[in-house]
């Protein structure tokens, strides 16, 4: 192997490991859910085998996706560093790869919806920083005739009710939102 070769080997995964590292280190990570879509791109590997591997994969209905040569691997409820980490897991586990380099980036588009008494009732696309603020004037604010102190989040078949008048005046107290919330802001009887 020439020097040349070597040296642009070394660089190429010096620069895969520290863009890689910056993905994976973001607070905006979100677990995988059954139906997410992820790509999985391999370096550190035969040419031939990049290709057979690097792609776009679907999180089937018990939270897996099947990969060339190793078979399943579980994602569902795992970030990206912690598949990245698995798949590379067993790649080098099972003597497949030495020193395969996996990169995974979620193409999802999940959604909070928003009804009830806002001028736009609809649905918002989630981001790692949306609070519950955020969403509301996002859907147009309150209607004129909406009860700001009963604002019910729907999470995960539990309901929390937030009083925004009191949040807007302590900002910190802004709940954050996560995939999947449904906010439902009732009608005033007054």
């Amino acid at each position: 192997m020439s020097i040349f070769n070597r040296k642009s080997r070394i660089l190429c995964l010096f620069l895969l490991l520290v863009c890689g590292g910056a993905r994976i280190s973001r607070a905006g990570d979100v677990p995988l859910r059954t139906g997410d879509q992820v790509v999985i791109r391999l370096a550190g590997v035969p040419p031939e085998d990049i290709s057979q591997v690097s792609g776009n994969y679907t999180v089937d209905g018990v939270g897996n996706i099947n990969l060339p040569y190793i078979g399943k691997i579980h994602t569902a409820g795992l970030q990206q560093a912690e598949i990245q980490n698995s798949i590379e897991g067993a790649y080098k586990g099972r003597g497949i790869y030495s020193a395969p380099i996996v990169t995974v980036s979620v193409q999802f588009d999940r959604l909070v919806d928003i009804e009830g008494e806002v001028r736009s009732p609809q649905r918002v696309h989630y981001t790692p920083d949306l609070t519950l603020l955020g969403a509301i004037s996002a859907a147009g604010g309150f209607t004129d005739y909406a009860d700001q102190t009963k604002v019910c989040i729907l999470r995960n078949g539990g309901r929390t009710f937030v009083n925004v008048k009191k949040v807007r005046q302590n900002l910190e107290t802004d709940p954050a939102m996560q995939p999947g919330d449904k906010i439902s802001v009732p009608r005033s009887f007054w």
